[in-house]
């Protein structure tokens, strides 16, 4: 699933728009990593967004 568990972001929706204005439906994924985490006190496996792991939202399991 491509959802940050941390910040909850998500895949977006929109349109593709060609120089003649036609529109197609195109996603937008978000940068999902899976990272073994502390969690309570607990070592799990996690889907984090890159940019919650650039901020130190996550703390990795060593």
């Amino acid at each position: 699933m491509a959802k940050c568990m941390y910040c909850g972001k998500g895949v977006s929706f929109g349109h593709n728009v060609s120089h003649s204005n036609r529109k197609t439906a195109r996603t937008w994924k978000p940068n999902i990593r899976k990272v073994h985490a502390v969690v309570d006190g607990n070592k799990k496996t996690v889907s984090v967004c890159s940019r919650c792991l650039r901020s130190g939202k996550v703390s990795r399991a060593v």
